[in-house]
């Protein structure tokens, strides 16, 4: 008998330590979790358009994804968010941009390789607003108010280092509404191949955010004529984005490597 209950506390014993065994992985892999989300020094931004990156989810949501994929048009995009890799792509040719490089890939001429450069990273650009602002070598000042349809929307202007991307002289300028602090207006400027700033602001609306995986997104970019400065009317259909996803999963970068058949465009 005495054999018995021995072997019975021994069987107890073993089995209680395989019930607590789990509770240690857990509390090891939520740990791991935790400490992937990157801390955010916001000293660097002014504090309204600190909370335009809060109202969008935040800047430590937006530094813990790793990948950005979204449909327009007949176009798709991924894009590295850690390194800005990225590639579009079509039925009819491929634009890529790896380790700062551009190239283009197509059996005939659909898409002029001389504006592939400029093009690679427009839309993303655009659509990853606001949390592109955040981005090192950035200048950041009050700007005018702007108003549209009895709305009065604050802004925000941005500025860029000598030296950071393309086209250092464009100026960008983001309203905001001042109640929900969500993003309403993008003013910008083109002088990529130009080399002197510009005071020649096209706009567009952003319209019908959506939440992915923590982040408000856009679906729609409107573009608008200008009168006097400021936005007037629609100017032609709006871009819809479809298919719209964000992901903290690492990426395989050889997608973003030229093709055989591409050419550098740089």
């Amino acid at each position: 008998m005495k054999q018995i209950l021995s072997i019975v506390a021994i069987l107890l014993v073993a089995i209680s330590c395989k019930n607590e065994a789990p509770k240690v992985e857990t509390q090891e892999k939520v740990s791991t979790v935790e400490n992937q989300t990157p801390k955010v020094d916001y000293s660097a931004y002014p504090e309204e358009l600190i909370k335009v990156f809060k109202a969008h989810g935040g800047l430590e949501t937006w530094k813990s994804m790793r990948s950005m994929t979204y449909q327009l048009n007949e176009q798709s995009t991924v894009t590295d968010l850690q390194n800005r890799n990225i590639l579009l792509e079509t039925d009819n040719y491929m634009i890529g941009g790896n380790d700062g490089k551009v190239w283009i890939a197509q059996d005939s001429t659909y898409f002029d390789p001389g504006r592939a450069r400029f093009y690679h990273n427009l839309m993303f650009y655009f659509y990853a607003m606001p949390f592109v602002l955040s981005d090192d070598g950035i200048n950041y000042s009050p700007a005018d108010s702007l108003t549209y349809k009895n709305e009065t929307f604050p802004g925000i202007k941005i500025s860029y280092n000598e030296g950071i991307g393309d086209a250092p002289d464009d100026n960008y300028i983001l309203y905001y509404d001042p109640s929900s602090y969500e993003m309403k207006w993008l003013a910008y400027t083109v002088t990529y191949g130009k080399n002197e700033e510009s005071n020649n602001y096209s706009f567009i609306k952003y319209e019908d955010w959506n939440e992915v995986n923590g982040l408000l997104l856009p679906v729609k970019l409107q573009w608008y004529t200008v009168k006097d400065g400021k936005p007037d009317t629609p100017r032609g259909d709006a871009r819809v984005f479809e298919k719209i996803d964000v992901d903290n999963a690492p990426m395989d970068n050889s997608m973003f490597k030229k093709p055989e058949n591409g050419i550098y465009v740089d």
